[in-house]
């Protein structure tokens, strides 16, 4: 079993930058690959961004592609992702998901206990 830790959340205005973060209590977490998933009030979670074990390839949801970039440390057992040109509907929560692929919730095993992103206008 792997936790993760998400951090990095919190209030933006719309057209700035976030970073976050989502820390693996095990360096298992290195064979796995990872995602980004969101949720927003009402809403199903939905697929964010994928990075293989490796860090290459990556995938993204057509909504975040160019705005949004996906990475992992493997030494440090982090992943990352840096949301730039933020909209207001990119407001959720953010969780982070180890072990599985594809763009599908029940793909992955691990789940962290997301964060919360507000985008303001």
């Amino acid at each position: 079993q792997v936790q993760l830790v998400e951090s990095g959340g919190g209030l933006v205005q719309a057209g700035g930058s976030l970073r976050l973060s989502c820390a693996a209590s095990r360096p298992t977490f290195s064979n796995y690959h990872m995602a980004w998933f969101r949720q927003s009030p009402g809403k199903e979670r939905e697929f964010v961004a994928a990075i293989t074990w490796s860090g290459s390839p990556t995938i993204y949801a057509d909504s975040v592609k160019g705005r949004f970039t996906i990475s992992r440390d493997n030494a440090k057992s982090t992943g990352s992702l840096q949301m730039n040109s933020l909209k207001l509907e990119d407001t959720a929560i953010y969780y982070c998901a180890a072990r599985g692929w594809g763009t599908s919730v029940q793909g992955w095993n691990y789940w962290g206990q997301g964060t919360q992103v507000t985008v303001s206008s």
